[in-house]
């Protein structure tokens, strides 16, 4: 076996929500990446969470500091959402490669000038869409790209979960213009953009069930030439993670996959199957139904993690180019409302 190189990498912020788990990951797979310890100088996130056991043993820098360190080739971003762009501007400024959790912020121009700084200094840029390394999802982007299900006319989508009984978590959300469909609807817009490209226009329904200042059900529909998708979020679906799903429907089959994640205990057990459906088979599936078995989701973050080292050490060609990105963002932002400079 070829011998391989660490990527030493700093995580920086610990305010997102996926900040823990995602430098669980990173400390897991020691072969691919040195974690040299992580930045965080608010003290209530270092009250709630510089305690957690992902980040025990490592040592705590300055923001100034840790760009003085020598030989260090990346950061993964993941302060809270208003700070992700910014933070990593700054580390991209330094010629770090950036995995940066998600989204992008609410500026479009401050992400395209984050987009085009690693696009010019020839830095990977991950952003953190965990459902792109799925292996049914896969399984379903591949079926689109092979042509099995025929000529796609609708995707329905849906990523809800409930969240009602979490002031604080609603308060967080509400911070934010679009609230919980700025958050969630992204995964979903990722999806149908992978198939489909940059839709003709989008049309957003923006709801609060309550008098408390948050969106929290959003329904916004992306138009294409020949088709519609239907992207849902919701933060009040009693159940939801369970009815979290993926439709697409063509002339010639339907894949659905529900739940898009196995829930609960079954998450890192539990086969992920696809409902495939064709009316005239191909040299792998027959006309009919099929349950496809995709295999188990293992750990939730070490594909993403796994291919970013690739793309740095052995320069694999990011299958999510600085384009599509910069078009997932702009959908979602339009989607939630946004308009005039926010859109430059």
């Amino acid at each position: 076996m070829a011998q391989t190189t660490p990527v030493r990498i700093v995580q920086i912020g610990i305010g997102h929500n996926h900040g823990s788990a995602n430098m669980a990951a990173l400390r897991e797979l020691p072969d691919l990446f040195e974690v040299v310890g992580f930045v965080e100088d608010d003290p209530a996130w270092l009250a709630e969470r510089g305690g957690f056991a992902a980040y025990k043993g490592l040592p705590r820098f300055t923001f100034d500091e840790v760009l003085k360190i020598p030989g260090l080739e990346a950061a993964a971003i993941e302060t809270d959402g208003a700070y992700l762009v910014p933070s990593a501007l700054r580390c991209a400024e330094k010629g770090l490669h950036i995995h940066m959790d998600k989204p992008g912020g609410e500026s479009l121009g401050a992400f395209r000038g984050l987009l085009d700084l690693c696009e010019a200094k020839k830095l990977a840029f991950q952003q953190a869409y965990v459902y792109r390394y799925n292996p049914a999802i896969r399984f379903i982007l591949d079926a689109v790209k092979k042509g099995w299900l025929g000529n796609i006319f609708e995707v329905h989508a849906v990523m809800s979960r409930y969240d009602g009984d979490n002031d604080r978590y609603r308060k967080w959300l509400s911070q934010f213009r679009g609230g919980a469909f700025y958050i969630f609807a992204g995964y979903l817009m990722d999806l149908v953009i992978s198939m489909m490209g940059e839709p003709d226009r989008v049309t957003s329904f923006l709801k609060q069930t309550r008098n408390d200042g948050l969106v929290d059900n959003g329904l916004a529909v992306m138009e294409y030439p020949t088709a519609t998708a239907t992207i849902r979020v919701s933060v009040e679906e009693i159940d939801g993670m369970k009815h979290r799903r993926l439709i697409v429907c063509g002339t010639n089959g339907t894949a659905e996959l529900c739940p898009i994640e196995p829930p609960g205990d079954e998450y890192y057990t539990r086969d992920l199957p696809v409902r495939l459906t064709l009316k005239n088979g191909n040299d792998q599936y027959g006309s009919g139904t099929h349950t496809v078995p995709c295999g188990t989701l293992g750990s939730r973050y070490q594909r993403q993690l796994k291919e970013f080292y690739e793309i740095i050490r052995h320069g694999k060609t990011n299958p999510y180019p600085y384009e599509h990105e910069y078009i997932l963002h702009k959908t979602l932002l339009k989607a939630c409302g946004f308009e005039g400079e926010n859109l430059k």
